[in-house]
């Protein structure tokens, strides 16, 4: 069987290495090793012009959007809270014209943590923009439980509570449209959100990157073969 194709959102960064220190299009690795361990392969897809996003959607057999900065507030009709960081103009411009030619298309499509609130603002959702207890400390990943909700895809996948690998200040406000919640936290955080069947669209707050659980991705990938 052909490994399916899955393409990941990068950053643009300064980025040092040897005797180098110029831009570079980064990601974690651990977003590559999640698809390779589920049984795809990873293409990095660094921001580009919105409007090649629909043929360079039209290449993948699925769409890993990538954690990241905060979303611009202006893209939910917000005004920025005290809180929430610079904006990632391109980054924003670029990835949602990438979930909704994904949407359109049928493509597969998992959001992590930025990525989950890209795909809320893409149909219409807003952000909280700040939430206290989701964060261990700067630069450091924290653990929490989070509660699928039966009947979901998401439920599908990972039937039981769980801890997962966190690291976020914002969530979903008020919900996107089409979309419905398959996930919370114990304080009641929206920690996931899928479109219906027959789309294969899931969004997840926390970060699957980071740990060995691969059954998420393996959703995506199996969506996407």
């Amino acid at each position: 069987m052909t490994q399916p194709l899955i393409g990941v959102s990068t950053y643009l960064e300064d980025a040092s290495w040897g005797v180098w220190r110029l831009p570079a299009a980064l990601l974690p690795v651990g977003y590559p090793r999640l698809v390779q361990s589920a049984g795809g392969i990873a293409a990095m897809l660094p921001p580009d012009e919105p409007g090649r996003a629909a043929a360079t959607v039209a290449r993948l057999d699925g769409l890993v959007v990538a954690g990241g900065p905060d979303v611009e507030p202006v893209r939910y009709g917000a005004e920025p809270h005290p809180r929430t960081g610079p904006p990632a103009r391109e980054r924003d411009a670029w990835e949602l014209a990438l979930i909704r030619a994904a949407i359109d298309t049928g493509t597969p499509l998992l959001g992590i943590c930025r990525g989950m609130q890209l795909l809320n603002v893409a149909l219409g959702g807003t952000l909280v923009q700040h939430l206290d207890g989701h964060v261990e400390a700067v630069g450091v990943f924290g653990r929490h439980t989070v509660r699928p909700v039966a009947g979901t895809r998401y439920a599908s996948l990972v039937a039981d509570e769980s801890s997962v690998p966190t690291y976020h200040h914002q969530s979903v406000d008020r919900l996107g449209d089409g979309l419905v919640v398959s996930a919370h936290a114990h304080d009641g955080t929206v920690e996931a959100v899928e479109l219906p069947a027959p789309a294969w669209v899931l969004g997840v707050q926390w970060h699957p990157e980071m740990a060995d659980d691969t059954r998420v991705m393996a959703g995506l990938i199996g969506a996407a073969s």
